[in-house]
């Protein structure tokens, strides 16, 4: 009887502790992990609201995009001569004054600088002793044409006066035009140089400073208009049969964003890039911005066809069990009444093309119309579902 009371005891126990051990703290946070497999055979796992937003995820729906029939291609961001200018002075002479910083927006005509030069100032006194010469010599050569019509000088008198007065006049025209190339106004003395920027544009480089002495020629400013900036792109001898003027270009920027950008390309080389075996495409760019500026490498993509396809972030797409996966979730999420929860159900998927940060998907079974998918963040829940799992699944 003893025996029998012992042993009832005894299992009394074991169900006490079974009972508290089911009710740990520990296992009711595995709980809430909420990995359970649907009547799909679909793995699901449920997130609380401070993972959600640790995971800082991001949902959407699939999108057309143009991912097949294209060239992909490397080039590189570039401005038309007749939109860049170098700044110098036809005379010598000493910085005085800089009025712009690197980086202005200037206006065509626009005083950017001045410049002191004795070299100026004797060109407009010339031009002054010029004038003079010329209210000498115009009425005395209508004397002499008078006096001549009468016989009462002599030819030579009068042609050495003719020949005195046209001399003259064509160095009075190359002083008002070379005053005209300093930008001075013929008759008007000044001091300085006026120096005019000749386009409008950005102050993209000042290589001098007050003070420093100039020579005919020096370069005083860089000057570049980056609305122009178009794209130059590598198209290799395989690839040329199938590039034409009027297709569309999808790019981005190798080093400052992922954000795609169109062009349409305008003309194609007539021979190879010196050095290759590359021909160069120019693209006219759409929607300059600002951070476009020459000499920006950019991996692009020639639209050859208009097939589109339905795709996704390549991040969406997460591999797993030696299969590719997406999560989809509610439109909704589920409130109890502690707190708010994310429910997320991994369903299969294929891939196709990767471009340009996107990735062609095939779905293998139907999205329910009220369920997104989940766009950024997959791989903190594929991470959520494998711990839950035992992490036994090591898949990237």
């Amino acid at each position: 009887m003893k025996k029998h009371i012992i042993i009832i005891l005894s299992i009394g126990m074991f169900l006490v502790a079974c009972k508290k051990q089911s009710d740990s703290p520990e296992n009711v946070e595995n709980s809430t992990a909420g990995l359970n497999e649907n009547k799909s055979g679909n793995k699901e796992v449920e997130l609380s609201l401070a993972q959600y937003k640790a995971a800082n995820i991001m949902l959407g729906n699939l999108e057309k995009k143009n991912l097949t029939e294209v060239i992909k291609v490397n080039g590189k961001t570039e401005l038309p001569p007749q939109n860049q200018a170098e700044v110098n002075s036809f005379l010598s002479g000493t910085i005085t004054q800089i009025l712009v910083n690197l980086g202005d927006k200037i206006t065509k005509g626009q005083v950017i600088a001045t410049m002191d030069s004795p070299e100026f100032i004797r060109l407009q006194e010339e031009y002054q002793v010029s004038n003079s010469n010329l209210e000498y010599l115009q009425p005395e050569f209508e004397r002499q044409q008078t006096l001549r019509a009468e016989n009462v000088n002599s030819e030579k008198t009068f042609q050495k006066v003719k020949s005195d007065l046209n001399i003259e006049k064509s160095r009075n025209q190359s002083l008002s035009n070379q005053l005209k190339l300093l930008n001075a106004i013929p008759g008007q003395f000044s001091q300085s140089i006026r120096i005019i920027s000749p386009i409008t544009g950005n102050i993209a480089a000042i290589p001098v400073k007050i003070g420093t002495s100039i020579s005919p020629g020096q370069s005083l400013f860089a000057i570049v208009d980056n609305s122009q900036i178009h794209l130059d792109l590598m198209i290799y001898e395989k690839d040329l049969p199938f590039v034409h003027v009027g297709q569309k270009v999808s790019f981005n920027l190798t080093n400052i964003n992922q954000t795609e950008i169109t062009a349409t390309i305008f003309s194609i080389g007539k021979s190879f890039v010196e050095g290759t075996k590359t021909v160069a495409a120019h693209a006219t760019i759409e929607n300059v911005t600002d951070n476009l500026i020459p000499g920006l490498y950019v991996n692009a993509l020639i639209q050859t066809g208009e097939h589109e396809v339905e795709a996704l972030p390549s991040e969406a797409v997460v591999k797993a069990e030696g299969r590719e996966f997406i999560f989809i979730t509610p439109t909704k999420p589920k409130n109890t009444s502690i707190e708010q929860h994310f429910d997320f159900e991994r369903i299969e998927v294929k891939s196709g093309v990767k471009e340009l940060g996107y990735t062609e998907v095939a779905l293998l079974q139907s999205i329910p119309e009220n369920y997104q998918i989940v766009l950024k963040g997959a791989y903190y829940i594929q991470s959520h579902l494998v711990k839950s799992e035992g992490g036994s699944n090591h898949d990237h």
